[in-house]
């Protein structure tokens, strides 16, 4: 009982890869300079004859026509496979760039937002320094509006601090 192994098809790729990279070196264009010098050189010294010499000559370059274009052909479906596999990258690649633009752009509003909310709380501070100011130079206000004021504007700076920890929380969150 023998046991014969069998050439996996990716070592036949692999020998005809080969193949094809060698008939494409200067070894391959001597050897074949040789083979029809020394077609030619046979009928010269008159060992075969003129036509029986170019009708093998004619035959081995016929098959080897045929082989080089399959060879041919395989390594265009090879490289047309490889391109489509560039191109699907290429392809994931465009849609993790516009997504990133979209998050970069959305990032940007949420800095003008930031941006504002310093703006309104600038606004606030100044606010409560006139207050302050009015304070001690002693003005004719009663204590309850003076209070009723001071609690209005301590709300509106509550509500813009909030408004911004919104925001920190929604750029966290991305």
């Amino acid at each position: 009982m023998s046991t014969t192994s069998t050439p996996e098809p990716e070592d036949a790729l692999k020998g005809i890869e080969r193949v094809i990279v060698w008939i494409g070196s200067p070894a391959s264009l001597a050897l074949h300079t040789v083979a029809f010098v020394a077609f030619f050189a046979v009928s010269m010294l008159g060992l075969v004859s003129w036509s029986l010499m170019f009708a093998i000559l004619t035959n081995v370059v016929s098959l080897e026509a045929i082989y080089l274009a399959i060879f041919i052909q395989m390594s265009v479906n090879r490289q047309s496979a490889s391109l489509k596999v560039v191109e699907e990258d290429v392809g994931d690649i465009q849609e993790d760039i516009e997504e990133l633009g979209e998050n970069v752009e959305e990032l940007g509003e949420n800095v003008e937002e930031l941006g504002e909310n310093v703006e309104d709380l600038k606004e606030d501070v100044e606010d409560i320094q006139e207050d302050i100011g009015d304070i001690d130079r002693g003005d004719d206000e009663d204590d309850e509006t003076h209070e009723r004021l001071q609690a209005a504007r301590l709300e509106a700076l509550t509500n813009d601090v909030k408004a911004i920890l919104k925001t920190l929380e929604s750029l966290k969150a991305k």
